[in-house]
């Protein structure tokens, strides 16, 4: 039991309280708030339970201010809806507790959201600010260039924000593509995403269209929604080709939510998937194994955007580097093509 701090004269607990309290060092405390890798693990989990037992929650403001420094990462993120950002944002705060770090995210579903939280996040003096690529306000790109703080853009490439982190889209959305033109599909359509999402959407189209060309294939079949989130948006994607083509035989969604709500349509509608029509997805979202029939995906390992573009921010080395920093994806073929 951590030692009783006298409470009869209400006054803030210091850390030199916590240290007596928990039998250290009161640098040893700061350590384990402040630079957690340099303490053993089982000295920093009895450190911070004394913390908890006291409420002792450390002033870190100060000493950050003092040394020019933060061990806090600023994360801007368009929505929380997509379950790609939630893995992204795990990673994120696993790689920056790995560090020593902690991660501050702001959502902002406009570039003028965006820019603003930028401005909040550096006035908050982070060690690094983490961004999604997508349509940006005209002057965050000069705000990043004229601040001295690490930016890094996931889900770029050459012309990121600081440094791009990010799976190859193109080559994923050949790979589906192909993966669909080997199953025996010959009239797929494509659904194309407008504005926002940079290149997370941008780089889909062309590849597919490339890849429907080499084949002798139609690559006209594309239909541009606006929003990519919504069951309701594959329902009107099945309605939409079935009206343009009753031959179509494949659909090319842009989530796995908008392909869940095609399959859903497609069974209202009697349409055997993928007897009749192949549906395939993206971003491995938990309900793509969870419906009948489980649904073809790309996984884009989110999680190691995330730990990547930690690594970037507090790498100079990664972070001097030119290229955008590449990591995987994976087709996930499935029950649905």
């Amino acid at each position: 039991m951590p030692e009783a701090i006298d409470s009869r004269q209400p006054r803030k607990l210091t850390m030199q309280d916590v240290a007596r309290a928990a039998g250290v060092s009161p640098m040893t405390v700061s350590n384990c708030f402040r630079y957690p890798e340099r303490v053993q693990e089982k000295t920093r989990s009895q450190v911070l339970r004394v913390a908890a037992e006291l409420g002792y929650v450390p002033n870190l403001s100060a000493g950050l201010l003092a040394a020019g420094s933060s061990r806090v990462i600023g994360a801007v993120l368009p929505s929380m809806r997509n379950s790609s950002f939630y893995r992204y944002t795990a990673g994120l705060r696993e790689g920056a507790a790995e560090r020593g770090h902690a991660v501050i995210t702001m959502i902002a579903e406009t570039p003028e959201e965006e820019l603003a939280a930028v401005q909040t996040l550096l006035g908050l003096r982070v060690a690094g600010l983490a961004l999604v690529a997508g349509p940006h306000a005209p002057e965050l790109r000069r705000l990043a260039g004229l601040s001295s703080t690490p930016v890094v853009e996931s889900w770029a490439g050459e012309d990121a924000i600081g440094r791009g982190v990010g799976y190859d889209v193109g080559a994923a959305s050949s790979a589906l593509t192909r993966h669909l033109i080997a199953q025996g599909r010959r009239r797929i359509g494509f659904v194309d995403v407008a504005g926002g999402g940079g290149m997370r959407y941008s780089m889909r189209l062309p590849a597919f269209r490339q890849e429907m060309f080499a084949a002798g294939l139609p690559d006209d079949l594309v239909m541009t929604i606006r929003a990519a989130d919504g069951f309701g948006a594959g329902a009107q994607i099945v309605d939409d080709f079935l009206a343009r083509d009753r031959r179509i035989d494949a659909l090319l969604c842009p989530t796995d939510v908008v392909a869940a709500g095609a399959i859903f349509e497609c069974n209202r509608r009697g349409l055997a998937v993928p007897v009749e029509i192949a549906v395939a997805g993206w971003g491995d979202y938990d309900i793509g194994r969870q419906i009948t029939p489980t649904l073809t995906t790309v996984a884009p390992f989110s999680d190691a955007i995330g730990r990547g573009a930690i690594a970037v921010l507090l790498d100079a080395e990664e972070r001097a580097r030119a290229a955008p920093l590449r990591t995987g994806f994976e087709i996930l073929p499935r029950e649905s093509t």
